[in-house]
């Protein structure tokens, strides 16, 4: 319903609070809320104009004087075919034509879908999304303040809790399963509990290239098909094509050629630690994270022009006193930051990391680290913004409380990403003369505070806005015993149902699922057993 539409139903005549609270009740249309899926960002430049092609120039002297080492044949074969060459030490050197030409020939407006057409992410410009990844190896409990080896179980369960939440709006993969040994189960079993768990766009991974035909002969049966698996490719492939510094990843790089073969969208990640596997000078390894992902560019285009790319700059921080990953400084955040305006420099589809707390718990630190971490990256103009939600410790643990707690974050800074918008209504001086000269000397039940307290503003799901007089009455609700409640809550709740119980019945016949169906809460006798109509008999 409209905006004008909700106001003229007396809500507006009502007491302020009473009317506010419930227009607030009532459940508000997708094209009427405050924040949306894909806003556009691009407010926090850090770099400016000159550097960014100072920035650019360097990261192609790289390409054309050093180059990378490591290429597998297929790889030479693609870039000496194109005008590249090898040193006599086989390093492989990207003329700077060939990439330039790379670049403006590659694939722009690209679309993430989801296996629900409502989330998919148009990543053209500069529309931002939030969304997971990681690769944890812990399930923090915030209650016991533990760490515990993740499981598979831990994974569909994140899935689950992402596909409920408003402000994250993709999952990839945030943990490992530490209970599946074989690399290919694991590789299987990510994917597969990943699109079971929600319909939003799926990012995975697999260590060999045999791993991702069999995930993809899979994804092709829930697809419907060959053919609508290439028309809408629902999991994209996370390939670390490069190792930092200047190295190709050979087997990522057999990883990425069958992906790009077989119709998935790939993001190229290079993701060099400042000081330890890229330059400590955050300029610098701006400089090669840059170079190390437009070499995977170029390799993608000569395999197949115009195949879906993300640019994939995640250069991380070293705490230089010990070596290790911080995920929650302040450089992470402006190298972040500078990185997403080099995508938007390129105008290529852009991913980005932020939102990797150091903190342990969801507790002040990681409030203060996530925020800022994200606010930078979701302003910078990236199109994605990976990592955002649910990584404690960085990146070592992954939370279901966090994921709720960070949903509320998200919803925050994505309404920061819209700004304000200036038109004549909302410029105010029809509202100030009905207030100032006609009316009660405030706007709390004006017409235009009951129209725009939803479509202009966001709020909490778990955050405390009481007075402390009603938080105590409330019994003193603490954020955390809230989160506890809620993912309780949504865990408890029916499954996702958007892959048929026939449907799963055959995955499982054909594939080596590790999830049992009664584990993750499939009724086989409850649930209707009627297959979509696809063709997926060639497959049989």
């Amino acid at each position: 319903m409209a905006g004008t539409d909700r106001t003229s139903s007396g809500l507006g005549r009502m007491g302020g609070r009473v009317a506010r609270r419930a227009l607030r009740a009532e459940p508000i249309p997708q094209e009427e809320r405050a924040v949306k899926p894909g806003q556009s960002s691009g407010r926090y430049q850090p770099l400016t104009n000159a550097e960014v092609e100072r920035i650019h120039r360097a990261a192609l002297e790289a390409l054309e004087q050093i180059g990378i080492a490591n290429a597998i044949s297929s790889c030479r074969e693609l870039i000496t075919g194109a005008g590249g060459s090898l040193t006599e030490d086989g390093r492989l050197l990207f003329p700077k034509a060939l990439v330039e030409d790379t670049i403006a020939s590659a694939a722009r407006d690209i679309v993430l879908m989801g296996q629900d057409p409502r989330y998919d992410m148009q990543l053209s410009g500069n529309r931002a999304y939030f969304g997971t990844a990681g690769a944890a190896v812990h399930i923090v409990d915030p209650l016991k303040r533990e760490y515990r080896d993740s499981t598979l179980k831990d994974l569909y369960d994140a899935a689950r809790i992402v596909d409920a939440m408003e402000h994250i709006h993709f999952f990839q993969r945030p943990m490992v399963a530490r209970d599946v040994e074989d690399p290919r189960e694991m590789d299987f079993n990510t994917c597969y509990v990943s699109i079971v768990g929600t319909s939003k766009h799926v990012g995975t991974s697999f260590v060999a290239p045999e791993h991702a035909d069999e995930a993809i002969d899979m994804l092709e049966i829930v697809a419907g098909g060959k053919k609508k698996w290439r028309e809408r490719p629902f999991v994209s492939c996370s390939v670390c094509h490069v190792v930092p510094p200047l190295r190709f990843a050979e087997d990522a790089c057999r990883v990425l050629e069958t992906c790009v073969r077989r119709g998935m969208p790939v993001l190229l990640l290079a993701a060099g630690q400042a000081g330890a596997t890229s330059p400590a000078a955050l300029a610098g390894s701006v400089v090669q994270e840059t170079a190390e992902v437009l070499a995977g560019l170029v390799y993608v285009n000569l395999l197949k022009p115009g195949h879906p790319a993300i640019f994939g700059t995640w250069p991380f921080v070293s705490d230089l006193r010990t070596g290790a990953m911080s995920g929650g400084g302040g450089e992470q955040a402006v190298l972040m930051a500078a990185c997403g305006q080099m995508g938007r420099y390129y105008d290529l589809p852009t991913g980005i990391a932020a939102g990797m707390a150091d903190a342990k718990l969801p507790d002040a630190q990681s409030g203060y680290e996530k925020a800022y971490t994200n606010a930078l990256a979701g302003h910078s103009g990236a199109n994605l913004v990976y990592e955002s939600a649910g990584m404690h410790a960085s990146l070592l643990g992954c939370c279901l409380e966090s994921y709720v707690i960070d949903n509320d974050m998200l919803g925050a800074i994505n309404r920061t990403i819209r700004g304000i918008e200036v038109t004549e209504d909302s410029l105010s001086l029809q509202a100030m003369r009905d207030v100032c000269i006609e009316g009660p000397s405030h706007f709390l039940g004006h017409p235009q505070t009951m129209a725009l307290m939803q479509r202009d503003y966001v709020y909490p799901d778990l955050g405390d806005r009481n007075s402390p007089k009603e938080w105590n009455e409330a019994g003193k609700p603490d954020l955390l015993e809230n989160a506890r409640v809620r993912v309780a809550q949504l865990l408890a709740a029916p499954r996702p149902e958007h892959i048929p119980v026939v449907l799963d019945d055959q995955i499982r016949q054909r594939f080596p699922v590790r999830l049992s169906a009664e584990c993750m809460g499939i009724d086989r006798e409850a649930e209707d057993s009627v297959l979509p109509d696809n063709d997926q008999l060639e497959f049989s």
